[in-house]
């Protein structure tokens, strides 16, 4: 017969166990995570000049670099995780200051994105499959534009002012033609790459045939009336000549 201390044993080495099949699992996860998000990285710093594929294999050092090529400095973001670290113990103040970092890469992210020709759109892939957003933008045919309008925080205290070894610089250039999603006016939705054959033209819509024209109105007949008369002369006869004399 089991005694209680038994059956104690029995339940709590079973959640021992689920516990640890659970925490292998994320462990499994989290490695998987880190390599793929390494691997995206790497790619989209290869085409932003980045120097040096081991800086996309450094935790948090890689998500600095990636918030200074979305024009941000990367200091604010570093004091917003370490101040959620430190105060979030506190109600509500700690869930603040996370929310103020993921607030902060998704506008890295979208300023990232209009430097690989995306359209703002695209930031809603961020914000719910990051690793998706990152795996697109690494592995298309985008190319590296900072031909495109200042940030909005150009001029404040968010704008990125440091200078890293092997990170270029961020300042709107020339190079590339100026990325048309910024620009106004830009049609939204799909566009073909350059150089994509045009579609062949729609056939024209048949026309209608003419409105039947109405027949000409006939016309009079010429008048005719008789010629008038000409008046009789009225001038005397001549008087004959005088017989000539032998």
């Amino acid at each position: 017969m089991e005694t209680f201390g038994s059956v104690d044993y029995y339940y709590n080495g079973g959640d021992v166990a689920f516990f640890f099949i659970f925490a292998v699992f994320w462990f499994i996860f989290a490695i998987a995570g880190y390599v793929l998000t390494s691997l995206f990285l790497m790619k989209i710093f290869g085409k932003a000049g980045v120097q040096g594929k081991w800086r996309a294999w450094v935790p948090i050092y890689n998500t600095l670099i990636f918030v200074k090529l979305g024009d941000l400095s990367p200091w604010w973001l570093l004091g917003l995780w370490g101040a959620s670290i430190v105060l979030g113990w506190i109600p509500l103040i700690g869930q603040l200051f996370i929310l103020a970092a993921a607030v902060y890469m998704i506008l890295a992210a979208w300023r990232v994105g209009v430097k690989l020709q995306k359209e703002v759109v695209w930031v809603i892939l961020f914000v719910f499959l990051s690793i998706v957003w990152l795996g697109i933008n690494a592995f298309d045919k985008s190319r590296w534009n900072t031909a495109v309008p200042a940030a909005p925080w150009a001029g404040n205290f968010l704008a990125d002012k440091t200078t890293w070894s092997g990170v270029p610089s961020q300042v709107p250039t020339g190079g590339y033609p100026a990325n048309p999603v910024t620009q106004p006016g830009y049609p939204a939705g799909y566009q073909p790459p350059a150089g994509t054959p045009a579609p062949p033209a729609q056939p024209a819509a048949p026309q209608p045939p003419a409105a039947p024209q109405p027949p000409a109105a006939p016309q009079p007949p010429a008048s005719t009336q008789p010629p008038a008369p000409e008046p009789p002369s009225t001038e005397p006869p001549a008087a004959p000549e005088p017989p000539k004399q032998s």
